[in-house]
């Protein structure tokens, strides 16, 4: 049993919890993991296909979900690229595949143990969709004219009017499609804070009759209304934010901790927020890499993500450190063996999140330790301690008061030490202690 050196000159801090929190405020329950597929980065053409080779390497990150990003036909007049601009929701993207390479992707990540979700767009179409037929299905200014979305930038696509009940029906229709006929587990709901609440109640009430208890709803928003419409999974908008500002040293962790707390007020036992570093929107703007300073940067923030609590997101290309802004518009080519050794550690964070009764039944106490993130899971006599620099420079920190002397075991290197008062942390360097 190794003792670690203690160390002088720590950051001013206690090391003191902060409160103890619920269940419900971390994992319980939780067993979701979710991967999101930009398919316009697995492959120029026949981009299905392309995915469903790489399911093993999917599955691998601890993904027990697998969230495809828009793959419908795509609009032509007014557009600029995006796949949220759709203008066939029962037809696919012809770029992309067939409706058997769509089958054979979601058959085999059934078959390895994956649900498979699709993202829908029920706040808006393109303008050449055919429902633009109808012009009382969409929503129209003072002299009549089909608008879009009020005060989103959105030019490319026309408002839907969720007063008209016969487009109610047509999109609740075009929703169990791909549930009845490629067997998919549920959705991603975009802007679901468009969407009228009593819209998402009627339709997660009749997909379910259909999925059942495996259906999976993912609600692109913030308000926790949307769990009592149904939704499993609600965006963490704020805690990302937050992440993001305290990595850029603009905010504290004590702000980071009092977000978490504040997102899941209301949240019932079960459901959870969605916790991620970077997503579609985010690396669109500037790469992990950019926001998070570095490699290293970008792994550290991934860790918080992940393991302070929720529903943990990695976004197809973060694992292996793709350092440009990823537009989603646009094919781009990533070389998936660019950065092993930081896919094998992507690996062994996601085993670690799996195989740990501790994180996800335990309760959660969060500390004071200046710029280094510390947290600790207790459960049934065990405890699992997690700390992490948040900065580019070398920290002496004190170890949380009430964790000194403890046993632990390095999850991500084997190795068991006995805590000490306080401890060094390189930049962005983090630890995994299991008490032993």
């Amino acid at each position: 049993m190794l003792l670690l050196h203690f160390f002088t000159g720590c950051s001013d801090n206690s090391g003191e919890g902060m409160e103890d929190l619920t269940p419900a405020t971390g994992n319980i329950g939780n067993k979701v993991v979710l991967y999101e597929a930009n398919p316009k980065i697995f492959a120029r053409t026949n981009a299905l296909a392309a995915i469903t080779t790489r399911l093993d390497e999917i599955k691998s990150l601890g993904t027990t979900v697998l969230w495809l990003m828009p793959i419908y036909e795509q609009g032509g007049e007014n557009a600029v690229g995006s796949p949220y601009c759709v203008k066939d929701y029962k037809k696919l993207n012809a770029g992309y595949g067939t409706l058997d390479d769509v089958k054979t992707l979601v058959a085999r990540a059934h078959e390895k143990g994956m649900r498979v979700i699709f993202d829908w767009v029920a706040n808006h179409t393109s303008w050449d969709n055919a429902w633009m037929q109808n012009k009382t299905w969409y929503t129209q200014d003072a002299n009549g004219n089909i608008i879009s979305p009020e005060g989103m930038g959105w030019a490319d696509v026309a408002d839907l009017n969720y007063d008209n009940v016969d487009m109610r029906a047509a999109m609740l229709e075009a929703m169990k499609y791909w549930i009845e006929v490629v067997d998919i587990d549920g959705y991603r709901c975009d802007y679901a804070e468009g969407v009228p609440h009593d819209f998402w109640q009627q339709a997660i009430n009749e997909l379910k009759t259909i999925k059942g208890d495996d259906l999976l709803m993912l609600a692109e928003g913030s308000e926790t209304t949307l769990f009592a419409d149904g939704f499993d999974l609600v965006y963490g908008w704020d805690f990302a934010q937050e992440l993001q500002a305290v990595f850029a040293g603009k905010s504290k962790l004590s702000a980071l901790y009092k977000i978490h707390n504040q997102e899941y007020k209301g949240v019932p036992i079960g459901k959870q927020r969605l916790r991620y570093s970077t997503n579609h929107d985010l690396a669109a703007e500037k790469s992990p890499l950019e926001v998070y300073k570095n490699e290293r940067g970008a792994m550290a923030a991934f860790v918080i993500s992940s393991m302070l609590g929720g529903t943990p997101l990695i976004y197809s290309s973060q694992e292996v450190a793709y350092d440009h802004p990823l537009s989603f518009f646009e094919y781009t080519s990533i070389d998936w063996s660019s950065n092993s050794a930081y896919l094998n550690e992507y690996k062994q964070l996601m085993q670690i999140y799996n195989s740990s009764a501790t994180l996800r039944e335990g309760t959660l106490k969060t500390y004071e330790t200046g710029n280094v993130a510390s947290f600790y899971y207790k459960n049934k006599g065990k405890g699992l301690l997690v700390m992490v620099n948040t900065t580019n420079e070398r920290l002496a920190v004190k170890t949380p008061i009430e964790r000194a002397g403890d046993s632990v075991k390095n999850l991500m290197t084997g190795e068991v030490i006995t805590l000490p008062v306080a401890l060094s942390l390189e930049p962005y360097q983090y630890y995994i202690w299991e008490k032993e």
